[in-house]
């Protein structure tokens, strides 16, 4: 199975390894990720103000290269993937927008919203199956007590997102049990890290991290995963940082028995 990738800025520069380690993973479970031509930054931020169409062409050209191919659009990075499906969700509802983005790319044939973008970890659990993973998993991760960090983007706004139930996620704990470890459910997991206000007002932010750490050490994890680069930047710089945080693929390569191999290739 192949699969349209879209990397984004991120994982070419402070995030290799997410990146590394997905694509590692991927090729044994049997399915290829392949990068879009020429992409360019999806902004990082989904753009707010409802006339703004600059900002979302390099997203549109994406979902449209990804459709010209008849693949669905993979990403792995929480922010990357916000933009990208949000973005598509206007393309696919959004006359006005649909209609001045499509002038701008100045395509024969329009887009209009018909790739489907999913995350990574949808790939696994939607298109594998987390059955199939567990029975793939050659170093299964026994007596490791994992908390899962979701954060904002992955699922928030619900509906548009669809990504998992906003409030209370399952699917990685999911993940967790499948490469043989134990998820332990804490009360911050779908709480902000403070993320895009880390710089303006970097106090506060370390302080919703504190309390995200504080709370995944006192249920008993002894560590977190993530798929969002900022969000691992923000809480390995928590004051309160007492647990190792490190991202999903780097475990799933790890059970995969390919972890080493990734940082090779």
């Amino acid at each position: 199975m192949k699969y349209s990738y879209y990397p984004g800025c991120t994982l070419r520069t402070k995030a290799k390894d997410l990146d590394a380690y997905a694509k590692a993973s991927a090729k044994a479970l049997g399915f290829e990720l392949e990068e879009i031509t020429d992409w360019q930054c999806c902004g990082g931020v989904y753009p707010l103000g409802s006339d703004e169409i600059a900002s979302k062409l390099s997203s549109v050209r994406a979902l449209k290269e990804a459709k010209d191919k008849g693949q669905e659009l993979v990403t792995l990075c929480s922010a990357c993937h916000h933009v990208l499906k949000r973005v598509n969700d206007d393309m696919k509802n959004v006359e006005d927008i649909r209609t001045r983005a499509n002038n701008y790319i100045n395509s024969d044939v329009p887009y209009e919203g018909e790739t489907e973008v999913l995350h990574f970890l949808e790939v696994l659990r939607d298109k594998i199956g987390f059955s199939a993973l567990k029975e793939k998993v050659t170093n299964p991760l026994t007596g490791k007590k994992i908390g899962a960090y979701y954060g904002c983007l992955l699922l928030r706004p619900g509906k548009i997102m669809g990504f998992d139930n906003p409030e209370n996620p399952k699917i990685l704990e999911d993940f967790i049990r499948a490469i043989g470890a134990e998820p332990v459910i804490y009360p911050y997991r779908n709480e902000c890290c403070g993320g895009y206000i880390s710089l303006k007002e970097k106090e506060m932010a370390e302080n919703m991290c504190d309390k995200i750490m504080s709370s995944a050490d006192g249920f008993g994890a002894d560590m977190l995963i993530t798929a969002c680069p900022l969000c691992l930047y923000n809480l390995n710089n928590s004051k309160a940082n007492r647990l190792p945080v490190v991202y999903f693929t780097e475990l799933l390569a790890e059970a995969l028995g390919v972890k080493e191999a990734a940082l090779n290739e």
